[in-house]
């Protein structure tokens, strides 16, 4: 794939994620030119005081999601676009659940729908472990919003849009990790964990960048693609960050998960495994000819799930880790 030639929107664009894609972007891709996409013109203006995008190839368009005319006014002569605007606050999508909806939901169906009048090339949406089985309103959104993205690829007809989704799990350095919580909670002398039980999946800004370019290239159309990532136990992650704070256990709360699952064993039936990632292969490919993917099949009635995955980090890894993204 010629980046170069690439004019790229990101939607949610001044998000933990978008300003770390960015970066990436026009440091190393060259793209043709990168469109900033969100609703918070603070943000923007503070981004465009950063070095890293001072660049006449970078474009701000203030937007939302929920505006179907303004995305398709932004998309015009896009050929990538990434979507990764969402409402991401589990306690504020449970009291603004349709706000949520008009956001996640609704704001899914208006990316499909200016991407396919506009002619892009391929759109892939950010998803969440909290997709699989969820539990609470963010997770069941972001499972319609997949589930709207996979099946956009029946809308184009004979046009060339593709729509594909990314699924990971939760995001060292990101505004809706636990790490900012923990560091703050440092400076009291007490950290507070819902279970010592619990464990997460675990990714940096950096990877997840490099794994959604990877997938922009190789997919077709209609797949999910999870990373193959390690998990954390979340009081070894708590140990790491404040070694010296003491540990204040204060039960599960609502809408939360004892262990993340990225894939669940009825998708197993649909998912192959290659090195470093699944791909969860559409279960309804009306849009193209049936064709074997590329991997092995993943075994049937199996999860992979925070607590049962191969690869863990240790203390000493993830106090390496927030080492090495504090000197990034």
């Amino acid at each position: 794939m010629d980046w170069t030639s690439q004019s790229i929107l990101i939607t949610g664009g001044t998000g933990s994620f978008g300003k770390a894609f960015a970066q990436i972007v026009l440091a190393e891709l060259d793209p043709k030119k990168l469109i900033i996409y969100s609703r918070d013109e603070l943000k923007q203006s503070e981004m465009r005081h950063e070095p890293a995008f001072h660049n006449q190839r970078v474009r701000y368009f203030v937007g939302d999601v929920r505006d179907r005319p303004r995305l398709v006014r932004a998309m015009a002569g896009v050929t990538v676009v990434v979507h990764a605007a969402a409402m991401k606050q589990v306690p504020a999508c449970e009291y603004n659940p349709i706000e949520a909806v008009r956001t996640n939901i609704e704001g899914a169906v208006n990316v499909i729908d200016a991407a396919i009048d506009q002619n892009v090339e391929r759109v892939i949406a950010l998803s969440t472990d909290k997709a699989v089985n969820p539990v609470n309103l963010y997770g069941a959104t972001k499972l319609v919003a997949e589930k709207l993205f996979i099946q956009g690829n029946s809308y184009v007809g004979a046009g060339r849009t593709r729509f594909s989704c990314t699924r990971y799990g939760n995001v060292m350095g990101s505004r809706g990790s636990v790490a900012p919580l923990f560091k703050r909670q440092r400076d009291t002398g007490k950290i507070t964990i819902t279970d010592e039980r619990m464990t997460r999946f675990w990714i940096t800004l950096e990877q997840s960048v490099r794994f959604v370019l990877k997938c922009i290239e190789i997919m077709e159309g209609g797949e999910v693609f999870v990373p193959r990532i390690p998990s954390v136990r979340i009081i070894d992650l708590a140990r790491a960050i404040a070694p010296e704070s003491d540990i204040d256990i204060i039960g599960i709360r609502p809408g939360e998960k004892l262990h993340e699952v990225l894939i669940s064993s009825d998708e197993a039936r649909q998912t192959r495994e290659l090195d470093q990632m699944y791909v969860v292969t559409p279960s309804f490919p009306w849009w193209r000819e049936p064709t074997t993917p590329p991997g092995a099949p993943m075994a049937p009635d199996t999860t992979y799930a925070s607590d049962a995955n191969a690869q863990w980090l240790g203390v000493d890894e993830l106090r390496q880790m927030l080492e090495d993204e504090r000197h990034a």
